[in-house]
């Protein structure tokens, strides 16, 4: 697989084989036609259609190009949120179902690999919440606590982590926790959704949606795909202009990778207690030379808001000081990737019909950092909804519901996008394209607009508007993936302004002439 999402490039994608498909070059109709072919998406169709529907999928890049090929895999119902919060924002009932439902979504994941035969390393392990202070001590407690209060009782408190030298402190135990390879996964259930007579067509971007009794999409290409319902499984729904970005944060992620010798981390997942936190998890196996007996350490953390960081090779210079204090026997990194999740303000992700829209429209977004077992959840409910059956987890994820619950987050993440506007009238970073330097982008000032520069290899500058097509703020150069980042609602463009991923749907305008 190629780079489709960014310039680094994630382990998974190493030896594996997606299907082949190829653009959408017909008009077409199907009972239901789903945009993304990541998990969300694939799992959603696979579901659909073992329920006998006629299930067509559409993808601008290649199956699992987006978000799915830069995760770290873990399936998990310990959500990173807290159920302390949770049990706040949502009750007991509301946060056990949430529980349920993470916790239904990895034995989901099980029964598919074992009905379809899948060799993607899918693993049942534990998980370990550590504190590193006494006050971080106190909130371990806490959890405690909230997972006895919703009636979790395998959830237990342990005086010692399994590797000594994470803390000195104690650790609760998640039981029954997982792991796999997402993309060897995600290649095996797309080939089985295909032999049910499935179609897959890629590198076709969505550029408008029609809602009605009959809901139609329209490619970059100008053909159409009528049908009956429709899925938007594309991290953050690109059909929606402001609604749901309004609900959710858009956050970049970072992962490092680094050889271990073969069993000297016990396989487990592990995720401490820092703002942003840590997560860890390894990947059995997984060797540099033929026959040397190895594990990948995998570590990530260092979020922050998509299109506001300051440095970004600082985020992986810290995750790697981290890991060689947590994990001294780790060797030289030899893999580095960043990938972006989008946060709700209320902590919990939206599967359902899209507010305001039809009711034969669904969307699946806000997956807080648990994208693989919240994907599975988003195939799991929507294959509910359109087959007319009770769901109990159709209210807590309804994407209509009212984030008032959780008002002081909601007003901090949308005064951050407002405070993002500022850009329009402060100083470019460069006066000229020619300060560019190779394989770098920069933000221009040019009268009254701003202009993104790129400074290709061969020291080619490359100019469009520095204005996203979403709603108009203004971009920044990532210079780890090589992208201009908007920094109010996550969207992202290569560096010839060519949209990598929504919500916009449009690439950055060219530049202005005088």
């Amino acid at each position: 697989m190629k780079r489709e999402s960014g310039a680094s490039l994630p382990v998974w994608v190493e030896g594996v084989t997606m299907p082949e498909t190829g653009p959408l070059l017909e008009n077409i109709e199907c009972d239901v036609c789903i945009v993304g072919a990541g998990l969300a998406g694939m799992s959603t169709a696979y579901m659909l259609a073992k329920e006998g529907k006629n299930v067509v999928v559409l993808e601008a890049k290649k199956i699992g190009g987006g978000e799915t090929s830069r995760t770290t895999a873990h399936l998990s119902n310990a959500l990173d949120d807290r159920y302390s919060n949770l049990v706040k924002l949502f009750g007991e009932e509301g946060a056990l179902l949430a529980a349920q439902s993470h916790g239904r979504a990895i034995d989901k994941i099980e029964e598919i690999v074992k009905e379809e035969n899948i060799d993607c390393d899918f693993t049942r392990i534990d998980g370990y919440l550590f504190a590193n202070d006494r006050q971080e001590e106190e909130e371990l407690l806490k959890e405690l606590e909230a997972v006895q209060q919703i009636g979790w009782r395998d959830v237990i408190l342990r005086k010692d982590s399994p590797v000594k030298t994470l803390t000195g402190l104690p650790c609760l135990h998640f039981p029954n926790q997982a792991h796999f390879h997402v993309l060897k996964y995600l290649s095996a259930i797309s080939s089985a959704f295909l032999n049910m007579g499935g179609r897959i067509f890629t590198e076709t971007k969505v550029t408008r949606y029609e809602s009605g009794t009959v809901a139609t999409v329209i490619s970059e290409d100008n053909f159409a795909v009528s049908a009956n319902q429709l899925v938007v499984a594309t991290n953050t729904p690109t059909n929606d202009f402001a609604t749901m970005h309004t609900k959710q944060a858009p956050y970049r992620t970072y992962v490092v990778g680094a050889m271990v010798a073969k069993d000297a981390v016990p396989d487990a997942l592990y995720w401490d207690m820092a703002e942003p936190y840590h997560y860890v998890r390894l990947l059995k196996g997984k060797a540099l030379d033929e026959g040397a007996a190895s594990d990948l350490l995998i570590v990530g953390g260092g979020d922050h808001k998509t299109g506001q960081a300051e440095n970004y090779e600082s985020s992986f210079r810290d995750l790697e000081r981290w890991m060689r204090l947590k994990f001294p026997e780790a060797g030289e990194v030899i893999y580095r990737w960043s990938g972006q999740v989008y946060e709700p303000v209320d902590l919990l992700g939206y599967i359902g019909r899209n507010p305001g829209d039809t009711d034969n429209v669904y969307i699946i977004t806000g997956d807080s950092g648990h994208g693989m077992t919240h994907s599975t959840i988003g195939g799991m409910l929507i294959t509910d909804l359109i087959m007319g059956r009770e769901n109990p987890w159709a209210t807590l994820y309804d994407p209509g519901r009212s984030p008032m619950k959780a008002a002081g987050e909601y007003i901090k993440e949308n005064l951050n996008v407002a405070a993002q506007f500022k850009d329009f009238v402060t100083p470019g970073e460069v006066k000229d394209p020619q300060e560019v330097l190779p394989g770098t982008g920069r933000i221009m000032r040019k009268g009254l607009s701003k202009v993104a520069v790129y400074c290709d290899q061969d020291g080619v500058r490359h100019t469009c508007s520095a204005v996203c097509t979403h709603m108009g703020c203004i971009v920044s150069w990532n210079d780890v993936e090589s992208s201009w980042d908007c920094p109010c609602h996550g969207s992202r463009f290569d560096p010839f302004g060519r949209v990598i991923t929504g919500p916009a749907t449009k690439d950055l305008e060219p530049e202005q002439e005088d």
